[in-house]
């Protein structure tokens, strides 16, 4: 079941908060939970047991933690248990076909025959809600956050049905409380609803629409396109994956809110960047602090001289890679941002520190686009060929009847807000509109209070309207993030 469907939208989410403004404070992480089984049972029927597992091993493991802490030594053994545990299924599920490919490789090289396996499908979402057991028996462990005694209200932590598929990622210690006790405002619940149908807007009206281009292109053999299709391939699908996972963090932020759950942000216009290490403060920011928490810092960050610093960057962002995918075009991308990562911190980077904005700017934007292209690519050999296309100039027009229909008044339309709205324009905005109200007489505030509150009813009202009348034509829609 994913966020942006028909029956998402017109039932799932109605009758889940009937049914969760009607339990009652004492029932509510109770329907939550049982809610969240539901929405993931519903695409994964039989890892909801896998899921149900890694509750009640990581409750288990917070209470043994909690009450070991008087022998360190012991304590950290549990902990590390904990941690493999963990690990465990995620290396199965998702690695396990990767490592077996490598490993036939090398024996035909050596001519010792195969290893037959079959295909090993990988449990949607495992990587989000491994990443959350993992941060609470850290939290738990670091006395940042206590053992939860419920073992409901730990399940709502792992289940919980807005960050379970694709994120954000919350750090136990950060929602802890929230679990506990909340409260949900009007201000809270309307803010909740703005905000998921932005992510609708975002998802369906321009994510979809770029992406159909995105991906056609990509489908088309590189060596054969002119240079500037190739671009226009390289720029839809950086738009795309914008977007596509924004959008998403947006509605589970949304929805978050609706239930009284206030998510730290996911992203802040990581595009408007002027440096590949503000670009990651920006991109997936959820991710980035998970990786500084548990491993960057751990493994020493930047205290122990610039040699170890660069090595633990690159070991993080080798892992960053490798946790989006079993395959290596995804190594390789992450290794490429960790290299990025640590020129900056040298001589290039402070070359690069004293360069015009709009240079820095161009500088950040195409070395990600570049990165993306590895991102994208299904083998390390379609990404090497596409990039040599992009100085294919002289190559002739390349007729495709597909293409030319997907690139229509609505793609060139959502192409033009994908690129104005990828900056922030829309905060300055509204950082002038606050500062004319704040300077404005108390009956001119009211009337354009009351002016922005018709504004944001007609704007949630277009956009669920023009949105659900895309969904019923069935148009392609799944979130690219929820395959990681």
């Amino acid at each position: 079941m994913i966020f942006s469907s028909l029956f998402f939208l017109y039932l799932f989410l109605p009758v889940t908060l009937v049914a969760y403004y009607l339990a009652g404070t004492k029932f509510r992480n109770l329907v939550l939970f049982l809610v969240s089984l539901i929405f993931y049972a519903w695409g994964e029927v039989g890892y909801v047991f896998l899921m149900l597992f890694s509750i009640t091993i990581n409750w288990i493991l917070g209470l043994v933690i909690e009450n070991s802490k008087v022998t360190p030594r012991l304590c950290k053994a549990v902990l590390t248990v904990g941690i493999v545990l963990n690990l465990l299924p995620l290396a199965f599920f998702k690695y396990g076909n990767f490592v077996v490919d490598n490993l036939n490789h090398l024996t035909t090289l050596l001519s010792l025959g195969t290893i037959e396996t079959g295909q090993i499908h990988v449990p949607i979402g495992i990587s989000f809600f491994t990443f959350h057991a993992v941060s609470y028996i850290v939290d738990v462990y670091r006395n940042t956050a206590a053992a939860q005694r419920q073992p409901v209200n730990l399940a709502l932590y792992l289940s919980f049905f807005p960050k379970l598929i694709a994120g954000p990622i919350v750090r136990y210690h950060d929602v802890a409380r929230q679990i506990v006790n909340r409260a949900v405002t009007l201000g809270d619940f309307q803010y909740g609803i703005l905000r998921f149908v932005t992510g609708l807007g975002k998802k369906v009206l321009i994510a979809n629409n770029i992406g159909a281009v995105a991906d056609h292109i990509y489908s088309l053999p590189a060596q054969n396109l002119p240079a500037g299709l190739v671009w226009l391939g390289m720029l839809t699908y950086s738009l795309q994956i914008y977007y596509d996972f924004s959008a998403y963090s947006d509605m589970a932020i949304g929805l978050g809110r609706m239930f009284g759950f206030h998510f730290l942000e996911n992203f802040n216009y990581p595009y408007n960047a002027k440096s590949i290490r503000e670009f990651w403060q920006r991109w997936h920011i959820s991710l980035s602090i998970w990786f500084r928490d548990y491993l960057y810092i751990p493994l020493g960050g930047n205290q122990k001289g610039m040699g170890r610093t660069c090595f633990n960057l690159l070991i993080v962002f080798f892992l960053c890679g490798l946790w989006h995918g079993a395959s290596w075009t995804f190594v390789v991308w992450g290794l490429y941002h960790g290299l990025f990562l640590v020129l900056e911190r040298g001589p290039i980077g402070r070359f690069i520190d004293h360069l015009p904005g709009i240079i820095r700017h161009l500088y950040v934007v195409l070395v990600i686009m570049i990165g993306w292209v590895f991102f994208r690519a299904e083998t390390l050999e379609q990404a090497i060929t596409y990039l040599s296309s992009l100085g294919n100039f002289s190559a002739p027009p390349y007729l495709d009847a597909p293409l030319f229909a997907a690139m229509n008044t609505e793609f060139y339309l959502a192409l033009f807000l994908g690129i104005v709205f990828s900056y922030p324009i829309a905060p300055h905005m509204l950082a002038k509109y606050s500062c004319v109200k704040g300077r404005a007489s108390s009956k001119t505030k009211y009337a354009l209070g009351g002016l922005s509150t018709v504004f944001s009813i007609i704007w949630v009202s277009f956009i669920v309207i023009y949105s659900s009348a895309v969904l019923v034509s069935g148009s392609h829609n799944p979130f690219l993030y929820a395959r990681f």
